[in-house]
């Protein structure tokens, strides 16, 4: 039956998920900025802004999910600087493009019992990292936009605010 499809599918993904996978992070400073200056010439700003909140981050032991933004008009580096970072604390890195992005369920996943159902690229991005820990660029932000159905923006801020939801939970897959 197309039930048997859907579940199988379903449990598929959830099997594939890097539940208990993290990477190690790398705490060196010293070796953040060799990476960041071997990789970009000038940007100095930049890298000591990078350099100083990895070095509080380090200090302090919080920042489960911190939060970077990288502002700027197209080919300033912005991703080649976040490659950098995740390269200087040996993480793995994640691209996911959010420009054109107009319907919620594209960030929060499908309910699964829609026909043709499939989780989030938050959750893709998870997938493809293998690590429930990646660095992740969400690349162009700017562009997303809304639809007479779904509001974008603020599924997209449900995703990353840790004072609204401690735990992110994806319609397709429904677990924290």
């Amino acid at each position: 039956s197309q039930e048997a499809n859907v579940l199988r599918t379903y449990i598929e993904t959830v099997l594939e998920m890097p539940w208990k996978k993290t990477s190690r992070d790398n705490q060196d400073i010293i070796h953040a900025k060799e990476v960041l200056e071997e990789d970009h010439y000038g940007l100095e700003q930049v890298k000591d802004r990078v350099l100083e909140f990895l070095a509080v981050r380090a200090l302090t032991k919080k920042g489960t999910s911190p939060i970077l933004c990288l502002v700027g008009p197209p080919g300033t580096g912005k991703t080649s600087i976040a490659r950098s970072v995740a390269n200087a604390l040996n993480k793995k890195y994640i691209r996911v493009c959010l420009g054109g992005v107009r319907d919620e369920a594209e960030i929060r996943g499908h309910r699964k019992t829609y026909v043709g159902a499939m989780p989030g690229r938050i959750i893709e991005g998870l997938k493809q990292a293998k690590t429930s820990n990646p660095l992740m660029l969400l690349d162009e932000i700017d562009k997303i936009s809304n639809d007479y159905r779904s509001d974008t923006a603020s599924a997209l801020l449900e995703v990353l605010d840790s004072e609204q939801n401690s735990h992110f939970v994806d319609h397709y897959i429904e677990l924290p």
